[in-house]
């Protein structure tokens, strides 16, 4: 009697997204900006975006944000989850959305056995859900 046996290696996505939510309300990201490029030890980059109710009806969002260590010693999530916030807006409303970029950002647990911060190039990734579509480039120098 012979067995056979199937196998196929293909990559399937998800149905949804990590963070994804359904709302009556539409949402809208713009406007993604840095207040500087590159920050150091005990220094930040405050990130801001707009984030519009598109819509008709009052509803609320969990803005997220993303960080990814393009070039690391170790090898680093595509994306990781860093923050979030919870914003209800009225109908056609928008607000702009301010969060901070640190060493607490960009550290990760080393073979070391601690937390330490690499110098590199990032980015970060702002939206409704791990399928962020803004995106911009940042370093963390030493």
């Amino acid at each position: 009697m012979v067995f056979w046996s199937h196998y196929s290696d293909e990559k399937h996505t998800p149905l949804y997204p990590f963070g994804y939510g359904l709302s009556y309300s539409n949402f809208e990201y713009s406007n993604l900006v840095l207040n500087r490029k590159s920050f150091s030890e005990n220094g930040n980059i405050v990130a801001s975006v707009t984030l519009k109710n598109s819509s008709q009806v009052a509803g609320k969002e969990v803005v997220q944000w993303y960080i990814r260590d393009l070039v690391g010693s170790y090898a680093r999530p595509v994306k990781e989850l860093k923050g979030f916030e919870m914003v209800e807006l009225r109908p056609f409303e928008s607000k702009v959305i301010n969060f901070v970029i640190d060493e607490k950002a960009v550290e990760f647990f080393t073979a070391n056995s601690k937390w330490e911060v690499e110098p590199g190039d990032f980015k970060v990734f702002v939206g409704g859900s791990s399928d962020s579509i803004l995106e911009l480039d940042f370093q963390y120098v030493k």
